[in-house]
Order: structure tokens, then C-alpha cells, then sequence
């Protein structure tokens, strides 16, 4: 593969559901139908109808090399229903000279089509079965926030997010044509999706401070949230949280939050901060956001993410519940927060994350609680686009047997609870992957039967029949070795999150300032605040469901050296598999293959600085000079593991430009972060010369 420049990878973005994929020498069955340039293609006049029939049309002249004739004889017909009530279902009728496309309404249509073009792709050739058959999916929205940037929505990243399989995009908003990148026309992004057939799904950053109870509450609700409505009434919903969501409550358990981290006199607060638990007034806040948006927008959607307080106890999350107002709908997530009690320890887990397949206990339990309470319609955090904080800035991760596992019962609680609205993505986005594929057959009416067969229908379709068998086995091996995995806050917050550009401190504060020990990590212009996304100093964040970092680490790096051998196995293998790829398919077998290895060093990276951490409190903590020189040894021998680590992602990052790089982050383990770490490296063994002549005095 040639070098990439930063952001090439947003040109293979755009171009992924345009590439040419139909193989040569295929016939087409007796009871299938193949489509060539005597067809034409007609539509009703709805524009979701033209932009169906223009899509078709694009994808089998240049995905199919379809070559269209003036008048040809054989018709493809899109039309609608105007039932806009309905789920966005479409109905097929294929016969020898016609092929019928009927939406319920023209959402539906679209949506239909985009499931034909699916089917092609799948047989790589444009053949489709005779016969009446149907496509709906079960859930009610599926969004995500963008792959290309944050908040950053060109027509041709709508596109690909329409053809991924997602109904919906989510933006941050911070205020009237703000958003985390700055002004936006908003009103105009809204209508430019609905010509994709997406909703906007506005993730409210707005503040409003003011206790429902307050005198002239309800007109501080309207200039904030009102007014939001006024703006946008074609949004389609608004998605809230705790966390960007504080106000005066005046329930003793809580406090604002800056309170609590300043506490009096310098000393921390024992409350919990406002928004982090479900004090007993929030119910009644909402419902006055809730007024404040159905006054201006009667048919928006007010949702309300629990995620803050998921670790809170079950009493008062269903006190909550069954207070929440019946006008604002439930969002749920599905892995944070799951316990794993193992070796004597208890490992929950603190972030998103896909080691959890099956959901958390906080999951199930509001979903249960929910259901007793009335509520229906929920919404879950699926992150089903393929991406979550276990490997922080590669595209996805490359684990499809979990993701299908996790979306298997997925599908029960959206048939049994009503779950049918997906949060599909944090502002770590989406990248075209497996997992597009999956979802769309997981919530469909009729599943995979087979997750396994599914998979290597994929694998033969992406990658070529004869590496099909041995791709299949790699993501079974890597999916088997995230068992041995589970996320504490400071692995999520630091090498997970920016795999090896996590820099290895020396703890030991020579100075003669005095000064705090600090490393910053080096973030570009682009990022968006994000000197909280990563802590740079590698510490256990403790946390009083969990047990302590010094009996979790010698636990913690036996699992990540066994998580290291089975990623190592599938990466062994994928390279064996190259010379089996299909020549037109290569380059997408490679960069598998480079995200693999960049797993495989992200693990690495882990499993040294967690090592790197407990031999820093044995030097600390050590009194005899000769033991203090030992365990030198022992750092500068993991100081040069990790640089040869370092070393080995270089052409990595320099081959496939989407590696090290994260929406909100942007770049974080490109080649100059890097070479950064590779000179914070030489500065840590500089400082460890130095120790070791004051040892010597």
C-alpha cells in the first residue's frame, strides 16, 4: 500500500459503497433476474423517490458496470405510500421484465433500495430473485455522530451513513448555530439530511440553571429550549444528559459539581454532583425542558440518558422512573458499569466497551424497571457501529463475533422491552465495517441463523473465497481473546484510548523547582477539548465498586499477556492468508491486517505500563541500593520494549491514515505523536541515568 497523508482516509470513506465489486463469469439462476442495460429506471415524485431511483441508477452503472440504454424495454419502478406513521418498510415484486419497489411511505422506498443494492453487493453481480418479498427494519432509529469529523456532515459522509445502514446523525449543540466545531447553519443541515432520508438527532450542550421550582423558570426554559425548537422544528429529537445537564437541585444528596470537586476550604464534598445521580427534583426538571420543546415542536423527541447515575443503586434509579415524565423517553447503556467478578476480584467496567457481550447489570435492570413503569420506546448506547474505547483511535474493532453476539440479544430486548431506538455510536463515530453489514441483518425479520456462516459470506464477499475461511478464523480469535480484557478508567483513559503514543513517565520527580511532575499530552489544533480525554500520568482512577489497582494489576497483565498470545495468533495467521486474496481485494485484506497489528502493539502498550507502573513503587518504595538498581534494569529493559514497539506502529500509522486518529481527538497516534513518545522515551531513560548516579552518591 502507498503512504497516506493525513485524512486520505476520507476519500476511501466516500468511495467505499462505489467501489466496483461485481465479479466476472457469474450466470445468473433460473429463478433470478439479472439487470442490464435494457432496464429503466422510474420513480414517483416525492425527492426521496428521485434520490432512490438516482442512487440505484449511480450504483449499478458504477458499482455494477451497468451500461444503460436509451429505451430499454425492462422497467424498475419506485414508488410510495404516504404513511408516514409507519415504520419505513418496503415491499419487492420481481419478475422477468419489471421490478416493483413500493415503500410504505417514501423513506421506506429508499430504504429499499439501498436493501436491493445490498443484496447485489452480497452476490457481487446484479441478480436478484424472482418473486414477492419484503424488507422492514425492527428498530425505530438507528444514529450515529459523523466519521469523518466531529460535527462534520458533508453530503457524501450523509451518503455513506444512509448506505451504512443508519437512519439518524447526532449532533452536539451548544447553542443557537453552535455546535463543538463553531457556527453551523443547522436549519440547513437538517434539511440537507432529510434529503438523505435522516433525521437529526440534536445531543444537547446547552445549559439552563434554574431550579423548576424558580420564580420565572418556565420563561428561562423557553429561551433555552423554546427557542432551540423555534429554530429547528424539523429536528427530530434531543438527547440529554446529566453530566452537560446541572441545575439547583434542592436534594441534600446532591451538589453542583464544580462544588464538589472544590469542596469547602479546599476540601472535597461528599455529596453527589448534580446530574451524576437521580436526585429526588429531577423529574421535575425535565418535565419543564420537556413543555419548554413540545410547546414550540409538538412531535420532537425528548430523551433523557441515564448513563450518569447507571451505577447508582436500584431503588432510587426506579424512583426516577417511575417519576420521569411520561412526555420524555429513556435512553439506556448497554455495557458500562457490567460487573466481572474474577481471580477474587471485581473488574466492572467503567466505559463503553465491547468485552461486554452480554449486557450490564445496570442495563438490564432499568430496561426491567422501565418496562413495569410504563415506559416503552427506549433507546439503548449500542455503539453497534463497531467502535467503543477498548482500542480508541482505530476504525473499528475488528471483534465481529462479539458484535453479533451483543446484537443477538439486542434483538430480544427490542421484541420483549420495546429497545428499538439505537444510539450507534459515541463522537468516536463510525468507518465502513462488518458491523454495518451485521446490524442490518440482526434487526431485520429475518436474522442470520448462523453468526459464523454470515461472516464468512462476508469475508468471501470483502476479501475473496479462498482467504474467506482463515478471515473468519482471525476475527474468531480475536473476538475469543477480548475475554481476557476489561477496561479500567485509566487503561480507557489512556493506553487504550491512544494505543502506543501512551508515554511512559518515570515517577521519580527530579527537580530543582519543585514543580508538580506533569507531562502533557501533545494534542493537535483540531482537537477538540480533549485535555481530559487523556491522563497522561498511567495510575489506577479507583472507585469504590472496584478492587484497588495494586490487586488488580498482577491479575490484570497475566490476562493481557494470554489477550497478546490469541491476538498474536490471528495476526500470524491474517498474514499467512495474504497471498490468498483476491488481487482486486488486497488492499482491504492489508489494512485488516494493519489494524490487527495496531491492536496487537495497542495491547503491547498496555501490558508494559501497567509493569511500568508497579516496578516505579517498588523503586519508590525500595531502600537498598543494590534492589534500586535491579529494578532499573528492569525499566530501562521495558523502556526499550516499548520503543521497539513504537517503531513497529510507525508504518503502520503511515500506511492507512485513519489509524491514530479519532473525530474529537483527531490525531493522536499518527507518526509525529509518535516520534513524540519516542523522544518522552529518551527523556524517561535520561532520567533514569541520572537516578541511578544519585543512587551511586
Amino acid at each position: 500500500m502507498r503512504e497516506e497523508q493525513k485524512y486520505d482516509f476520507r476519500t476511501r470513506m466516500r468511495e467505499h459503497y462505489l467501489k466496483y465489486r461485481r465479479k466476472e463469469n457469474l450466470s445468473c439462476g433460473a429463478e433470478e433476474v439479472e439487470i442490464g442495460g435494457s432496464w429503466q429506471i422510474t420513480c414517483g415524485p416525492h425527492f426521496l423517490e428521485e434520490r432512490a431511483a438516482f442512487d440505484l441508477k449511480r450504483f449499478l452503472s458504477s458499482v455494477m458496470g451497468v451500461t444503460f440504454e436509451e429505451n430499454g424495454g425492462k422497467e424498475i419502478l419506485i414508488t410510495s405510500g404516504n404513511d408516514l406513521e409507519a415504520r419505513p418498510g418496503c415491499s419487492f415484486k420481481v419478475t422477468e421484465n419489471r421490478i416493483e419497489i413500493r415503500g410504505t411511505n417514501p423513506r421506506g422506498a429508499l430504504y429499499g433500495v439501498i436493501h436491493l443494492e445490498d443484496m447485489m453487493r452480497n452476490a457481487e453481480a446484479p441478480f436478484l430473485p424472482k418473486g414477492e418479498f419484503s424488507y422492514t427494519p425492527l428498530t425505530r432509529m438507528r444514529s450515529t455522530h459523523s466519521g469523518s469529523g466531529l460535527d462534520h456532515f458533508p453530503d457524501w459522509q450523509l451518503d455513506c451513513i444512509l448506505h451504512a445502514g443508519f437512519t439518524a446523525i447526532d449532533l452536539f449543540v451548544s447553542g443557537i448555530d453552535e455546535t463543538t466545531q463553531g457556527h453551523v447553519d443547522i436549519a440547513a443541515l437538517i434539511d440537507r439530511a432529510e434529503q438523505y432520508g435522516l433525521d437529526v438527532v440534536i445531543y444537547n450542550y446547552q445549559t439552563c440553571y434554574v431550579h423548576p421550582d424558580d420564580e420565572g423558570a418556565e420563561k428561562a426554559f423557553d429561551k433555552v429550549f423554546g427557542e432551540l425548537f423555534r429554530r429547528y422544528p424539523k429536528a427530530a429529537a434531543i438527547h440529554l444528559c446529566g453530566e452537560s445537564l446541572e441545575f439547583p437541585s434542592k436534594d441534600a444528596t446532591t451538589i453542583k459539581k464544580s462544588e464538589v470537586e472544590e469542596g469547602s476550604e479546599g476540601l472535597q464534598a461528599t455529596q453527589q454532583p448534580t446530574g451524576y445521580y437521580p436526585n429526588s427534583d429531577y423529574p421535575d426538571y425535565l418535565a419543564k425542558v420537556s413543555q419548554a420543546i413540545h410547546k414550540a415542536a409538538p412531535g420532537a423527541e425528548v430523551i433523557f440518558n441515564t448513563y450518569n447515575w447507571g451505577w447508582a443503586p436500584l431503588e432510587p434509579r426506579k424512583k426516577f422512573l417511575e417519576a420521569m415524565p411520561k412526555s420524555v423517553n429513556l435512553q439506556v447503556t448497554y455495557d458500562i458499569f457490567k460487573s466481572n467478578d474474577s481471580h477474587g476480584l471485581k473488574r466492572p467496567l467503567m466505559d463503553y466497551s465491547i468485552f461486554a457481550v452480554e449486557p450490564g447489570e445496570y442495563f438490564d435492570s432499568e430496561v426491567k424497571a422501565a418496562a413495569e413503569a410504563g415506559i416503552r420506546n427506549i433507546r439503548v448506547t449500542s455503539n453497534l457501529a463497531g467502535t467503543t474505547w477498548d482500542f480508541g483511535c482505530v476504525p473499528f474493532a475488528p471483534v465481529p463475533f462479539r458484535w453479533a453476539k451483543r446484537m443477538e440479544i439486542l434483538r430480544e430486548y427490542l421484541l420483549k422491552y420495546d429497545v428499538n431506538s439505537f444510539y450507534d455510536s459515541h463522537h468516536f463515530g463510525w468507518f465502513p465495517n462488518v458491523c454495518n453489514d451485521l446490524a442490518k441483518a440482526y434487526f431485520s425479520e429475518t436474522p442470520p441463523a448462523d453468526a459464523a456462516e454470515f461472516l464468512r459470506a462476508v469475508a468471501r464477499r470483502d476479501y475473496g473465497e479462498n482467504a474467506a475461511e482463515n478471515v473468519v478464523e482471525v476475527w474468531r480469535l480475536w473476538s475469543s481473546a477480548m475475554d481476557h480484557y476489561v477496561g479500567s478508567n485509566e487503561d480507557q483513559y489512556g493506553p487504550w484510548r491512544v494505543g502506543p503514543a501512551y508515554p511512559f513517565v518515570f515517577h521519580v520527580a527530579i527537580t530543582r523547582t519543585m514543580d508538580d511532575k506533569i507531562v502533557k499530552f501533545p494534542f493537535t489544533k483540531n482537537a477538540y477539548k480533549s485535555n481530559c480525554m487523556v491522563k497522561p500520568m498511567y495510575t489506577p482512577f479507583e472507585n469504590d465498586a472496584q478492587s484497588p489497582g495494586p490487586l488488580r494489576y498482577k491479575v490484570e497483565t497475566s490476562e493481557l499477556e494470554t489477550m497478546l498470545e490469541m491476538w498474536g495468533k490471528g495476526v500470524e495467521l491474517l498474514e499467512k492468508t495474504l497471498p490468498l486474496g483476491e488481487k482486486e481485494k488486497m488492499e482491504d485484506l492489508e489494512r485488516l491486517l494493519g489494524i490487527g497489528k495496531f491492536c496487537y502493539n495497542a495491547i503491547r502498550t498496555t501490558l508494559g505500563v501497567k509493569r511500568w507502573r508497579m516496578a516505579n513503587l517498588r523503586l519508590q518504595c525500595c531502600c537498598e541500593r543494590e534492589e534500586m538498581e535491579k529494578i532499573l534494569e528492569e525499566l530501562e529493559a521495558l523502556l526499550e520494549a516499548e520503543k521497539e514497539n513504537v517503531l513497529a506502529t510507525l508504518p503502520l500509522v503511515e500506511a492507512d491514515s485513519r489509524l491514530g486518529w479519532e473525530p474529537r481527538m483527531d490525531y493522536v497516534c499518527d507518526a509525529p505523536h509518535l516520534q513524540w513518545k519516542l523522544r518522552q522515551l529518551a527523556i524517561a531513560a535520561e532520567e533514569m541515568t541520572a537516578y541511578r548516579k544519585m543512587i551511586r552518591l
